[in-house]
Parts: C-alpha cells; sequence; structure tokens
C-alpha cells in the first residue's frame, strides 16, 4: 500500500512544482514543457522508458543542471534565483553510488558531516545515529568497498540524511539489487515519509511506483503522458473484467445466454463481463445476477496494473487486447498530450 495520503478537505503545500519545465541537449528535446506539483510529506513516482528524462528532471530540480525553459520551485525556493536555498532543504541519491570505497562507512559519514559544516561532536552524534538507524554498525569500520550493493545504498542514502533534508531525490535507487535488499529499500523510504520527508523516486520498476508512491507520472517522449494515483491510472487502460466460473455446463449456458454481451470460454466454463472494478459496477453486476437467479461457482474481478500502464502510455509494448472497455477514473487524471518525436 502507498505510504500515506493526504488527507481530508485542503491542498497539502507543494514540495515541488514546476510549470513549463523544458530541456534540450543539442536538437534533442528532452523536457518538453511539463507540469508537476507534488504535495509535502509524500512519495512522488516518475515513470519513464531509458531515456526518457528521468535523471534530466532530478538535476534540474536539485539545481545541478539548469532549464532552458519554465519555472520550478523546490521548499519554496525558485531553483533558478535561490539555488542555495534549494540546495539547504534537499538531499539527492543518484543512479550511481557516491559512496567512497576507500575508506570506511563511518569514515563516509563524517566526511559528509564536514561538508555539511557541522562540528565534530554534532558530526559523530549524527553519525552514529544514522549508522544505527540503517543498520550499518558492524560494518561502520569496514572500508566501503566491502559492502553488498544493498548496503552501499543504505549508506548512500545514511549520507544524503546527514543534513536532516526536507525532500529527498532518489533516482532509481534500487537498481541492481535483489529483492531483498529492494524490499528493505521500501521500508527505509517508508520511514522517511512517516517522519515528513517528501521523496521525489524515479524508478522503472512499476511495482515499486505501485508499492510506495501518492502519486505516479509516466514521462515519455519528453512530455507528461498521464498523472494520478495508481488506481487512477490503472483505470485510463481497458481490459477490466468480472470473470464468472461456473462448475455445472446447464447453469454456465443459462448465464451465457442471459449474459449475451459477456465473452465465453465453454471450455472453462467462464464469462468475462466488462468492468473498471469499482465497487459501484460490481454491486451492480452482483444486483443483476441476483435478480436473473444466476449463482456462479467463483467471481474474480480483473483490472489492468501498472505494467498494462506503463506499456500503453510509453509504446514500449503492445498490450494483449481483453474484452472490456476504457473506463474513467474517480479522480481527474491529467490526460496523455500529442506525442512527438523527440527520442
Amino acid at each position: 500500500m502507498p505510504t500515506s495520503r493526504p488527507g481530508g478537505g485542503h491542498q497539502s503545500p507543494a514540495a515541488v512544482s514546476t510549470v513549463g519545465l523544458r530541456k534540450s541537449f543539442g536538437d534533442k528535446t528532452v523536457l518538453d514543457g511539463i507540469d508537476l506539483r507534488i504535495p509535502a510529506g509524500s512519495v512522488f513516482a516518475l515513470l519513464g522508458p531509458n531515456g526518457a528524462g528521468k535523471t534530466t528532471a532530478v538535476k534540474i530540480l536539485s539545481t545541478l543542471i539548469s532549464a532552458d525553459g519554465g519555472q520550478a520551485q523546490v521548499a519554496g525556493h525558485d531553483v533558478t534565483t535561490s539555488p542555495d536555498g534549494v540546495r539547504a532543504a534537499i538531499g539527492v541519491t543518484g543512479q550511481f553510488s557516491a559512496v567512497d570505497g576507500l575508506i570506511t562507512g563511518e569514515e563516509n559519514m563524517l566526511l559528509m558531516a564536514d561538508l555539511h559544516h557541522l562540528s565534530k561532536q554534532e558530526g559523530r552524534q549524527v553519525t552514529a545515529e544514522l549508522l544505527e538507524r540503517f543498520d550499518l554498525v558492524e560494518a561502520a569500520k569496514k572500508p566501503a568497498s566491502t559492502y553488498s550493493g544493498g548496503m552501499k545504498r543504505r549508506l548512500d542514502i545514511a549520507m544524503t540524511l546527514v543534513g536532516n533534508p526536507r525532500i529527498i531525490f532518489l533516482d532509481e535507487p534500487t537498481t541492481g539489487l535483489d529483492p531483498r535488499s529492494r524490499h528493505n529499500m521500501w521500508q527505509i523510504i517508508r520511514e522517511l515519509v512517516t517522519g515528513g520527508v517528501t521523496v521525489f523516486l524515479t524508478t522503472q520498476y512499476l511495482e515499486e511506483a505501485d508499492e510506495l508512491a501518492d502519486r505516479i507520472a509516466v514521462l515519455n517522449d519528453g512530455k507528461i503522458a498521464a498523472e494520478g494515483t495508481a488506481e487512477e491510472l490503472k483505470r485510463l487502460i481497458p481490459g477490466g473484467h468480472v470473470r464468472l466460473r461456473f462448475d455445472d455446463p446447464d447453469t454456465y449456458q443459462t448465464a451465457a445466454l442471459a449474459l449475451h454481451e459477456a465473452s465465453r470460454d465453454d471450455e472453462a466454463l467462464s464469462l468475462q463481463i466488462p468492468s473498471d472494478g469499482s465497487q459501484r459496477e460490481l454491486r451492480s453486476i452482483l444486483d443483476w445476477l441476483d435478480a436473473a437467479g444466476i449463482e456462479a461457482d467463483e467471481l474474480t474481478v480483473h483490472t489492468p496494473d501498472l505494467d498494462d500502464v506503463f506499456f500503453a502510455l510509453t509504446g514500449s509494448a503492445k498490450v494483449p487486447a481483453q474484452p472490456g472497455r476504457p473506463a474513467q477514473p474517480t479522480q481527474p487524471v491529467q490526460p496523455a498530450q500529442p506525442k512527438e518525436d523527440v527520442r
């Protein structure tokens, strides 16, 4: 389940916002006017294929490179006119570890404390607390080159937290990690958000976005193809259905005649009824079955997943055709914009 949900009747303040953000490298347009609004204390996931511009967006928002156009604010500071204010409020963990393998984990932490101008006492205190928090105490005196991939990633994020940032950019933080290390990283991200930190996450792991993110944006060809919660995005894609399975062939035939618009599988004695998977529509189907005197032996609800959404919006692969119809999301979802060939 996602880590947190902005609640109630008022909108949370934006930790990160962009309007018309643009960036090109030569004749290649990487970001083509993207608009984002990320509430404070939430997890935002930016999805996209390789080369979509995810890392470029992170670099602009963290003041590492400048945009060609548009506006961006991070923690209330304009990234162009107040870069120092932005840097004081953020932490960044890139795709590649910033850990120095020639020194120990503890020395890496103390070095980061010096860069943040902490006193020796403060630096040692923060280092000890973070090493404990990230389960690195036993390995603290060992060279970081001896650490596993998961340990290096934990140390990397611990170093990012030395400055107590309010907003953290995690650029594909679990790439190359084994499943256990990835799940450990997910738990760390949940704990960060519970503590009030805003997390801007880029990832190619759709399960990761589904598991962690309050809101997700799909970046393709330099544009935001769609944005919303995981459930909202899934509702954009056709293919949702309710499957009814019967043990008795006669009951199946009766149901098939009554549900003449359903797709049949005579061998499996099952019917598929197009559905968006919502509670309202499921209740309507159940009421109709009761009124018709039809009782299925098994009922299952199938909805598209984020893989389907990603493939459909980015053109990375064709989604198998399934009976059903496009369903409208329960909340407004930013529609796909016309695509241009800017790969």
